[in-house]
């Protein structure tokens, strides 16, 4: 099973692991920044982008997908950075994998079982006809209905492509992370703290990492460190790409 993927630049290698429903352009920006000094790849999870389609999703398995991607691409330690699911991801990866682990870095995210949250979201893109569409206009009016947001609806949107008969169809394999969707909500766990150098990076608008949760963090990972980016959301690298990659530098510099 090969993830799909872009590299660029030359250098030491960072992985970078969206979020759910994301896919890898949503890193591209801050990718190609970072390919000054190094060999950035962005990938798409399983069931996301166009990375296979699978039957079963859980951190444990995409632990392992990332595993089998980096010695597929003859790496064997790397800075591993990952957003929301993708930073528990990383975190489970950093369990099951250690010495993998140049650097971890989790964006606005913590190591905790979360409540749902999206069950809306998947109701609208489930309930929404695509073999019907013939426009993506067409597709953000239904959208509309129920996600107001404007951001939310473009971002969800870009998980749409042509099919070969000239309609549209979901790049993501839907109805399977619908199935796994509470097996995303739960925590990431290992049977060892993971030691290595560690940055948590909070957006400060956003609910994802509380106060109380820090023990935890520390708890699992005892060297990590917790930085707040004012004035951004959960999307802190669309939000404030500029102070997301000066602390990414620095993280990645120590």
């Amino acid at each position: 099973m090969q993830l799909n993927y872009k590299s660029f630049g030359k250098g030491d290698p960072i992985v970078i692991l969206h979020g759910l429903f994301g896919t890898l352009d949503n890193w591209q920006t801050i990718a190609r920044q970072l390919a000054a000094q190094y060999t950035v790849y962005i990938v798409d999870q399983r069931n996301h982008g166009r990375s296979p389609h699978l039957a079963e999703m859980n951190y444990l398995l995409m632990a392992q997908d990332l595993k089998e991607f980096m010695e597929s691409q003859w790496m064997y330690k790397a800075h591993i950075v990952g957003h929301s699911m993708g930073g528990k991801t990383a975190m489970q990866f950093a369990h099951e994998y250690p010495d993998m682990v140049d650097s971890l870095v989790v964006i606005d995210i913590a190591p905790k079982t979360y409540a749902d949250g999206h069950t809306p979201i998947f109701d609208a893109l489930m309930n929404l006809n695509v073999d019907a569409l013939e426009t993506r206009k067409q597709a953000d009016d239904f959208l509309r209905q129920s996600i107001r947001d404007y951001s939310v609806r473009q971002f969800l949107l870009k998980n749409l492509t042509r099919s070969k008969s000239g309609g549209f169809q979901w790049k993501m394999n839907l109805p399977v992370i619908h199935k796994y969707y509470p097996d995303i909500l739960q925590a990431t766990r290992g049977d060892q703290p993971f030691e290595g150098r560690t940055l948590f990076v909070k957006g400060s608008h956003s609910p994802y990492i509380q106060t109380e949760d820090e023990a935890m963090i520390f708890t699992q990972f005892p060297n990590a460190k917790i930085e707040v980016v004012r004035n951004a959301g959960h999307w802190v690298h669309a939000e404030a790409p500029a102070a997301l990659l000066a602390l990414l530098l620095h993280c990645f510099e120590m």
